[in-house]
């Protein structure tokens, strides 16, 4: 795969930041403050990477608009208790990041965090300056809808087929096959190889750096 991707982008939660368990602990969390049961704990891994508003609606579908504004506000409260640092990247992942745009990759985020959610994660962990562009779900539409990554596309200038998405989760896959962008799927985060596997990606990694190994 030597010299076939100009940009490559990376999901964050769960592909970049070791967060699957903090944030399905924080949807859960959320669930129960509005007096609803404890969401099963792999459902609730299965829905994170959509936006909170699509995660909560599909985990807990009686909700109305207020609780379902009442929810996102709740997971909200919960996720922003605790700052995150470098020390939560994979390890090797700052590293491989800087190694990459050094070699002259242009890097994004296509990611279901809110922008006040990744401005806050970008700053945490010092990396603002490593991503040329970078979407969220409330800014454009949640994934697998292809929006975000043809909004990617047209602000690098990057053709389709010289972009490749790196995710941990079906819905990065699939809004990668929607968008008829390459992908790599690792299984650190969300979702295990076998199910990453259906979504035709290039190959599943098991970490992000091994990522080095292959471009």
């Amino acid at each position: 795969m030597k010299n076939r991707f100009d940009l490559i982008i990376f999901d964050w939660d769960g592909t970049l930041i070791n967060s699957i368990d903090w944030i399905a602990g924080c949807i859960q969390r959320a669930a129960v403050r509005c007096n609803f049961a404890t969401p099963d704990y792999e459902a609730t891994k299965g829905v994170i990477g959509l936006s909170i508003e699509r995660a909560m609606q599909t985990l807990i579908p009686e909700a109305d608009d207020d609780t379902l504004n009442q929810l996102v506000a709740n997971y909200a409260d919960e996720y922003f208790s605790k700052s995150i640092s470098q020390d939560d990247f994979f390890p090797g992942v700052y590293d491989m990041l800087v190694h990459l745009q050094q070699a002259n990759y242009q890097l994004a985020v296509a990611t279901g965090k809110t922008r006040e959610g990744l401005a806050q994660a970008l700053k945490d962990t010092g990396t603002a300056e490593l991503f040329a562009v970078t979407r969220c779900a409330d800014e454009t539409q949640s994934k697998p809808h292809p929006r975000m990554l043809h909004e990617i596309l047209a602000a690098t200038g990057v053709a389709p087929e010289r972009a490749l998405m790196i995710g941990d989760s079906i819905h990065d896959l699939q809004m990668a096959l929607n968008a008829q962008i390459p992908s790599i799927g690792v299984s650190c985060g969300a979702h295990s190889e076998e199910f990453l596997h259906q979504y035709n990606p290039l190959l599943c990694l098991s970490q992000p750096v091994e990522l080095l190994t292959i471009i």
